[in-house]
């Protein structure tokens, strides 16, 4: 098959890794892949080294007419059988410029929640007419999708993004610059904050686990050095144990470092990102059952899977963890062979290409 790749960026590239590597999987099984992704790219090298084709160029807005006109004079010249696009910019100006082709469109989707048939925007991305197929991050958004649009729902499929152990062979991240001690026990809400993370439900669940002298709580992502949560966090009663960092592109030695991970979400959820490398990095994982996350948490194997808004189960579960450390081990081992056997970076190339095949 001849791909034409239209995906995101980021500005870690743990972030895109899986992406690229799916891409990069898809042209080591014979197919010609071709990306468009902007100059600046950190996932550029990465590409070129794997012979795969590249053509610079990235949407400035939904509708950008150089784009698309890009778009039509590559589809023009070779005769491509799929173009996937993977975000709110590159699905309408790849769905505008393949009209007139008879190439296969397929659409990412990795959020729950924000389509809806009413909203006109919803026709540039997913409602788009062109569009002939949908790869969704997790069977959560694949059933929100179902529920929206209005033809081809066998083509509406679930795809988890796949990782690799060896990706997260790296040392732990040295905590101690934080006043993070090794004997200390360190939980962990690695997101970019919305409303929709519910840090504020983990921030409640601390105050259930003030008494362990040795928790410290630690924040990863953008966002969490804002109101609200600065209030909240200088009101705490553990204060001097929560550690906020920002952005950090060690997030995942970060996660390591951490005796277990917490994804409090409330809604809007595809597959936390964060889950999937703590799985990798043998760190066990307390989910909520929004999103996808309950997809790939096995409830008291792999980690703990608890309701939405439900701090008293959050801080319950972290007090198990740091009751049984043997069981911090365990967790983490289950954890990571569930990720190699069932959510490999191999079988989800394999995924692709038969869907691929099959449009």
């Amino acid at each position: 098959m001849r791909i034409l790749a239209f995906p995101g960026f980021a500005n870690a590239y743990n972030s895109v890794r899986p992406e690229v590597e799916t891409f990069i999987g898809l042209a080591n099984k014979g197919h010609d892949v071709t990306v468009m992704i902007p100059e600046d790219s950190n996932a550029l090298s990465y590409y070129q080294e794997a012979g795969i084709k590249v053509i610079f160029g990235y949407p400035k807005r939904k509708i950008c007419f150089e784009t698309i006109k890009a778009l039509r004079a590559e589809l023009k010249q070779h005769n491509y059988d799929v173009v996937y696009a993977t975000n709110s910019k590159t699905i309408p100006n790849a769905a505008f410029a393949c009209i007139g082709f008879p190439v296969k469109l397929v659409a990412y989707r990795g959020t729950t929640g924000g389509l809806y048939r009413h909203d006109p925007s919803a026709y540039l991305t997913i409602l788009h007419p062109r569009i002939d197929g949908v790869i969704c991050v997790s069977d959560a958004v694949r059933q929100d999708i179902l529920q929206q649009v209005w033809k081809g729902k066998d083509q509406v499929i679930t795809i988890h993004k796949g990782h690799n152990l060896a990706w997260y062979d790296h040392k732990a991240a040295d905590l101690s610059e934080l006043g993070i001690k090794e004997t200390d026990f360190t939980v962990v809400c690695a997101c970019n904050v919305r409303p929709s993370k519910g840090i504020e439900v983990m921030l409640t669940a601390a105050e259930q686990l003030a008494d362990l002298t040795n928790f410290h709580l630690l924040l990863v992502g953008k966002g969490l050095d804002q109101e609200p949560y600065l209030s909240l966090i200088a009101q705490h009663p553990m204060k001097d144990r929560i550690h906020v960092t920002g952005y950090r592109q060690d997030a995942p030695e970060i996660i390591t470092a951490c005796d277990v991970l917490v994804q409090p979400s409330i809604s809007g959820e595809g597959l936390p990102r964060a889950v999937m490398e703590a799985m990798s990095c043998g760190t066990p994982t307390i989910v909520t059952t929004t999103g996808g996350g309950k997809e790939v948490v096995v409830d008291g194997t792999t980690g703990f899977v608890v309701p939405v808004k439900d701090a008293n189960a959050i801080a319950e579960k972290v007090r198990f963890f740091h009751r049984n450390p043997q069981a911090i081990t365990e967790f983490g081992i289950a954890g990571k062979a569930k990720l190699a056997n069932e959510f490999s970076t191999k079988n989800t190339v394999d995924k692709f290409e038969q869907y691929f095949q099959q449009l």
